[in-house]
């Protein structure tokens, strides 16, 4: 029996009353505001979508943004265990050593792990860096190698880790699209360690440093992520902002002074919070639609998504979207929750915005010998008339 597909259009009433707007009205989108940066790429977070970009897979060098991966794998230690937030570490000679900027570790005091992640994110100390990859991996080489597995499982392709610190590297090299997706992931993995990044200072060895991200200080929206600076990569700054429950994630690179970075940052997220929304298609496991089953125990099955789904579009064009949906046919039992069973696609105005899997939100289980014979002669019997 062939497979064959069928297709339903969906109308747009899926979103509530208050995103509605008048299909007449045209939505106004300026073009993406000029960007004084090598490269740069925005980032709707509950839909996934690229808002604007510029040379998004074109290598660069990361300087400081590479603590976002020794971030990282420092915060899945600790959630696994295998570090504790009290537990104390001593500065190798390596680390005390390391220039750059520092949180100013004293060889003789030990560190609490607590200390040191704050001491990397809001001091960017270079020699937290290396503690904590030491005391992760051993060595920071080693350490290295880890950060690039876990790269490689998050979906980096464009990146490539030499050390923990960002320190210039022929060979350390990241893409803007890659840090939006690592910034994207500590967000979603690890939300219990995001507020770090909005300290505005922190205090160690009696010597307070501020945050270097300016954003922290003049838009009350943006609450995180990283800055980077060296003479060979320029200003880095990848920022995030949070906005009528809605998140943006910046990334600029190569800029030529703190300001810039903070400006040009600032000039993507207030473009991408001004003229677009991001709506609520549907919630997690609601029935999108009912379709038949064949040879199972129910004789249809709600599809739809197992988490909620978002789309962004410009600002009042929310009513013009156009849904489809496709699924397989026949969908033969047994069936189980989360098996992806058809697609949906959504469209503006002719153009593409996504296509996504539907899945079955509920399982449905094997009709008996009887109940599966009949479907059999049924589903021929359909075949042979159409």
């Amino acid at each position: 029996m062939p497979r064959l597909a069928i297709t339903t259009s969906l109308i747009a009433a899926v979103f509530s009353s208050s995103i509605l707007f008048s299909p007449a009205a045209r939505a106004f989108v300026p073009p993406v505001p000029e960007i004084a940066a090598k490269s740069y790429y925005l980032y709707d977070k509950q839909s996934g979508q690229i808002l604007a970009s510029r040379d998004p897979d074109m290598r660069v060098e990361p300087a400081s943004l590479t603590k976002l991966m020794t971030a990282y794998l420092t915060f899945k230690m600790v959630k696994e265990g295998k570090l504790k937030l009290e537990q104390t570490l001593l500065v190798s000679e390596k680390g005390w050593k390391t220039e750059g900027s520092r949180m100013y570790l004293d060889p003789k005091v030990p560190a609490t792990v607590d200390d040191l992640i704050k001491g990397m994110i809001v001091q960017s100390g270079n020699d937290a860096c290396v503690t904590l990859a030491e005391a992760i991996a051993g060595s920071e080489e080693v350490f290295a190698q880890m950060m690039n597995a876990e790269a490689k499982r998050l979906g980096l392709k464009g990146s490539n880790f030499t050390n923990s610190t960002g320190l210039p590297d022929p060979a350390l090299h990241v893409t803007t699209s890659d840090l939006a997706r690592l910034a994207n992931a500590i967000i979603n993995d690890f939300p219990e360690f995001y507020h770090i990044y909005s300290i505005k200072e922190f205090k160690y060895n009696n010597i307070s440093q501020p945050n270097r991200n300016l954003l922290l200080y003049r838009d009350p929206f943006v609450d995180g992520m990283k800055t980077g600076h060296t003479n060979s990569a320029g200003y880095n700054l990848v920022a995030s902002t949070k906005r009528d429950n809605r998140r943006l994630i910046s990334v600029v690179v190569g800029t030529a002074s703190p300001e810039v970075r903070a400006a040009e940052s600032s000039k993507l997220l207030n473009w991408g919070t001004q003229f677009f929304e991001t709506p609520k298609l549907y919630a997690a496991k609601q029935a999108v639609q009912q379709v038949p089953v064949w040879k199972g125990k129910e004789s249809q099955i709600g599809v739809g998504f197992l988490n909620d789904q978002f789309i962004t579009v410009p600002k009042g064009d929310a009513a013009k979207l156009k849904i489809d949906l496709t699924t397989q046919q026949p969908l033969i039992a047994p069936i189980k929750v989360g098996q992806q069973v058809g697609t949906l696609k959504i469209t503006l105005d002719g153009k593409v915005l996504a296509e996504r899997a539907v899945v079955a939100v509920a399982a449905v289980e094997e009709a008996s010998i009887f109940g599966r014979a009949w479907d059999t002669i049924r589903l021929w019997w359909k075949g042979l008339f159409g």
